[in-house]
């Protein structure tokens, strides 16, 4: 028999299903738009000519050497290695795709406490003001782990906490992905102290290590002002409609959370404890000492082990509901080996090379200003193809920065065109196993989350447009 911890809070009702159906036709199935995407590319690579930069190893990392591209045998991909890609992309996503399953397998734990729910119910009692300042609060909290590195990959670990936290104020399963999601990103864009991406290209570049700071914080408060503003304006887009629609229909059902309860009872603050202690445990191991996805799955383990005890809920109970949850996220976890699963067949086929070659060609002969933000959309559409930050990173910045100093282009410049245009398409890429994932777990069609997004897309957009043109005329340096 469950404990009467394991029962959600009295008076709460379970979370809204996602719509599935839209304008009366159903949604594009995103295991269906990826794997036409993977046929594409597989079609490319009999198509694309062949070839290859020569690379150099230097402290681990491999580099391109500039104007080094020879072409190679047609490597076109065959169907049963387009096929065999697929279990190739599984089988290196795995440490992502089991820390999704493990964060569904946690969740569930802590929503067998009603620790979740009774929180987020004493959330559900504020308004307006309150939900602005939960905005804010969150917002600020992620783009922080966003541009420390600390959190990239594993956010879709807390996107369900962002989908309950709306669901407790009644908004849009959208706002609740976009407040973890987009409020990490809005950080990550621009990286100020992540070693994996601002870091290795500033390395790569020459630079001193975190050089620019004042800057790239100027361009981070922009990217987060903008981000905040689009959510809070979105919250109140979203209330409205629903008032007129309450109006209308009075009797309809609405699934609002409605909490019965304002304090958590001794157990569960426990359990709240240990949530915070095992995040806080992870952040610092993220900033000391490297960790990364299998650390958190750990912790995941840990934090559903230590709260179903504290709770009195029974071991076997624990273990059930643990892989009960593990089960609802199967989904959202295997569509980032898909997604892995077209960069290798890009890579097999040996025509990313000739891509960026071509690119870096179509560069040369234009203006400083014009040549960066050009450099910034090139590194746009090649993320595409290279979902790795660090990855692109080695690729473009060794045939860029030499670009860069032909055009007059300080090497800060260089690098921050690429930080930019790598941070830009995350939040919109189809590629993007982290992106796909989030979406399929939280129920909402790629199609109907660029619908969302385009607005906040398009200030982004102004706001690396700016900011790389004034970098080119204020020379950032230091060179």
């Amino acid at each position: 028999m469950m404990n009467d911890a394991s029962r959600p809070v009295e008076g709460l009702e379970p979370p809204r299903q996602p719509a599935r159906v839209i304008g009366g036709k159903e949604p594009i199935n995103p295991y269906v738009l990826l794997f036409v995407m993977l046929v594409v590319a597989a079609i490319a690579t009999w198509v694309v000519p062949s070839g290859e930069f020569s690379r150099t190893v230097s402290n681990g990392v491999s580099l391109v050497v500039p104007n080094s591209l020879k072409p190679v045998s047609q490597h076109g991909v065959m169907p049963g290695e387009m096929f065999a890609a697929l279990a190739k992309g599984m089988i290196a996503s795995a440490p992502i795709i089991f820390l999704i399953l493990f964060t569904g397998g946690a969740l569930a734990v802590l929503e067998a406490t009603g620790t979740v729910r009774s929180a987020l119910a004493i959330v559900a009692h504020g308004e307006a003001a309150r939900a602005h300042i939960t905005v804010i609060v969150v917002c600020v909290i992620f783009s922080l782990l966003g541009t420390l590195g600390v959190v990239t990959n594993s956010v879709v670990a807390f996107v369900p906490l962002g989908l309950l936290l709306a669901e407790s104020m009644g908004l849009a399963t959208e706002i609740g992905a976009g407040l973890i999601y987009l409020g990490t990103y809005a950080g990550f864009n621009t990286g100020i102290l992540n070693p994996v991406t601002t870091g290795l290209s500033q390395r790569l570049a020459g630079l001193p290590m975190f050089s620019g700071m004042s800057f790239r914080i100027c361009i981070y408060v922009a990217f987060l002002v903008v981000t905040i503003i689009f959510l809070i304006v979105r919250i109140r887009a979203h209330r409205l409609v629903d008032a007129a629609e309450s109006v209308s229909t009075p009797e309809r059902d609405r699934t609002v959370l409605r909490p019965s309860a304002r304090r958590l009872d001794p157990r569960q603050i426990a359990v709240a404890g240990i949530v915070v202690i095992c995040l806080s445990v992870f952040v610092y191991g993220s900033s000391t000492r490297k960790w990364a996805e299998t650390e958190m799955i750990a912790m995941f383990v840990i934090m559903a082990i230590a709260s179903g005890i504290v709770s009195g809920i029974r071991p076997g109970k624990i273990a059930d509901t643990f892989l009960h949850g593990c089960s609802g996220l199967v989904k959202g976890a295997l569509v980032v080996g898909v997604a892995r699963a077209i960069s290798i067949v890009l890579s097999d086929g040996k025509i990313l090379d000739p891509i960026v070659n071509m690119l870096t060609g179509m560069l040369a002969p234009l203006d400083s200003t014009l040549a960066a933000i050009c450099m910034f959309l090139s590194a746009a559409l090649m993320h595409v193809g290279i979902s790795s930050g660090s990855g692109e990173s080695a690729v473009l910045i060794p045939i860029f920065a030499p670009l860069g100093d032909t055009l007059h282009l300080t090497r800060q410049v260089t690098v921050q065109a690429v930080l930019l245009g790598e941070g830009f398409i995350n939040c919109f890429n189809p590629t993007s196993g982290v992106l796909m994932a989030v979406l399929a777990m939280s129920g909402i069609p790629y199609v109907k989350w660029v619908r969302f997004v385009m607005p906040l897309l398009v200030a982004w957009l102004a706001i690396c447009i700016v900011a790389i043109a004034t970098g080119v005329a204020m020379h950032w340096g230091p060179f």
